[in-house]
């Protein structure tokens, strides 16, 4: 079982990018000390069993453990069948027990965008997971986007999650990125984000705001017009970082949209393929390359795809 998160105690600014650092020493922060392991895809016929995978896992953890449980909800097409799901049990008393001990945190964001923008992924999770979800679980902490000062709101952010013990469940997809790269939460490739790093704030892409905005359209979000030109206005992009990531209890990563994102095939074959480089510059630079081969790093990864993922 992996380590909480350790508590931030420093910042660093490289190149306009900000990231929150871990209190580790430098020679635990060294990535090439990180064990590889190989991801073990397991294929469904549909996102809404990958969606009952999904709350499976949430119950299983709560099986497991006494007390409240931090989970990091996944934006996109990824978990959206889970959140269909629990919203309509949340409906009825099915999921009390367990709504009850959820502290459910958001894991990256656009900025400076309102909070209550079609483009944003809070106004999603409201729109997938219902107002009776959010009314029974014990806390729900966004990245809050209205703000001109994200490195302020990041730091908030991440002494609230370290204040409840760390990350139980990290829901994560995969980002297709040029040279069958991807990106991790946000992470981008390029961005410097390093093992000690908790969260960060970087410089947003056109590729990344063309990818945010197609994967809410298909996704049966509302988007305005209004919304959408401030959307591409967005200057920076708010994440947690391999730090988080590294540290979460269990990973359930998935896939459901390599229909709309073809490009996500080649990504995900190249995360599953590349050999990791025992010498620490080198994996240093693999990882900067590539931010989805941080999953290569975690003990305890569960990765849920349809058929056409793996598709050639």
């Amino acid at each position: 079982m992996s380590a909480p998160v350790q508590q931030p105690t420093n910042h660093r600014s490289i190149g306009g990018r900000f990231w929150v650092r871990s209190s580790k020493s430098a020679a635990e922060n060294n990535p090439s000390k990180l064990k590889a392991y190989p991801i073990r895809p397991e294929v469904f016929e549909s996102e809404e069993e990958i969606g009952r995978v999904q709350l499976d896992e949430i119950q299983q953890a709560a099986a497991g453990k006494d007390g409240d449980l931090v989970i990091i909800l996944l934006g996109g097409r990824g978990a959206q069948a889970m959140y269909r799901l629990v919203g309509q049990m949340a409906e009825s008393s099915a999921l009390d027990a367990l709504l009850g001990r959820l502290h459910v945190f958001t894991q990256d964001a656009l900025a400076p965008l309102r909070m209550n923008n079609g483009l944003s992924f809070v106004r999603d999770f409201e729109r997938l997971l219902g107002a009776a979800f959010f009314k029974k679980i014990k806390s729900f902490t966004p990245m809050r986007t209205d703000t001109d000062n994200p490195e302020d709101e990041l730091t908030r952010y991440t002494e609230k999650l370290e204040s409840l013990g760390g990350i139980d469940i990290f829901f994560l997809g995969l980002g297709p990125e040029s040279g069958a790269a991807s990106h991790l939460a946000y992470i981008k490739p390029g961005s410097g984000a390093a093992s000690a790093d908790i969260a960060g704030v970087i410089s947003i892409s056109p590729s990344i705001l063309e990818h945010h905005i197609n994967k809410f359209k298909v996704g049966g979000s509302t988007v305005t017009e209004a919304d959408e030109v401030e959307c591409r206005a967005a200057t920076h992009i708010m994440t947690l970082g391999p730090a988080a990531i590294l540290g979460a209890r269990r990973i359930v990563h998935s896939i459901v949209d390599a229909d709309t994102a073809p490009a996500k095939r080649e990504s995900y074959r190249r995360v599953l393929d590349t050999e990791l480089s025992e010498d620490n510059d080198t994996r240093a630079a693999q990882l900067d390359a590539n931010p989805g081969l941080w999953l290569r790093l975690h003990p305890s990864v569960r990765s849920l795809v349809l058929p056409d993922v793996l598709a050639a």
